[in-house]
């Protein structure tokens, strides 16, 4: 599994262990050996981490790195940890509730076990502080998410993202994303040769029809048209 975060792109292999960071934008490809993949997800959310925290007081330590997966080392407790799982499912993707806690409390454990300066990235509540809006947004504008989640990653309020948008960019946020994912778009369909069904979700666009009816609007053609 090929993850990108929008500026680093980390490849996943079978066996591998990560952990995928809060507030950090990520895309994935998978690319299945033989036809089959299978992968275990956790979830540890604010609330869950703090509980632990009350009944587990951890050193926390600022962490002084912003990598948006880390890759953890194999080790016995893990591989133990992963086998131990399956008693516990009812089926293909739910655990019983009764022991999910435990469970979760059980890795965390193990994982702060083995590297006590994960409590730094697991125990980090606040918001994210305000960064370089237009290198955040040239970064991060294929992906399709909401003008707030926006402006919650870049530490500001909306109205302030708007605000500093149009000051650094001349232009509404709304125009500014579907321009410039047109604009590759564009390059991509006309240099690439690659098609509009391919390439419409990975650049940000909810559905092929709005996709090609906003593409026709800004440069007079559809992406089809354009193809040949």
């Amino acid at each position: 599994m090929t993850t990108y975060n929008g500026d680093k792109l980390y490849q996943m292999n079978p066996g591998d262990y990560c952990i995928a960071r809060k507030n950090h934008l990520l895309r994935y490809v998978k690319r299945p050996q033989d036809g089959d993949f299978h992968k275990i997800v956790i979830a540890l959310d604010e609330l869950f981490l703090r509980r632990f925290l009350e009944r587990h007081p951890t050193d926390v330590k600022i962490v002084n790195h912003d990598d948006s997966v880390l890759f953890l080392k194999d080790n016995q407790l893990l591989r133990s940890f992963i086998l131990s799982l399956e008693p516990y499912y009812l089926g293909e993707a739910e655990i019983d509730e009764t022991f999910a806690d435990i469970k979760r409390e059980e890795l965390l454990l193990i994982l702060l076990r083995n590297d006590a300066d994960l409590a730094g990235v697991l125990f980090n509540f606040g918001a994210p502080e305000k960064i370089d809006l237009a290198a955040f947004m040239n970064r991060n504008y294929r992906f399709n998410i909401s003008l707030e989640r926006f402006a919650f990653l870049t530490g500001r309020s909306l109205s302030a993202f708007k605000r500093d948008f149009q000051k650094q960019f001349n232009e509404t946020p709304g125009h500014w994303l579907t321009r410039k994912r047109l604009d590759e778009a564009y390059f991509l369909i006309r240099n690439e040769s690659q098609k509009p069904s391919e390439i419409y979700l990975h650049l940000g666009f909810e559905d092929l029809s709005h996709f090609s009816f906003a593409f026709k609007k800004q440069f007079g053609q559809s992406p089809g048209e354009l193809l040949k």
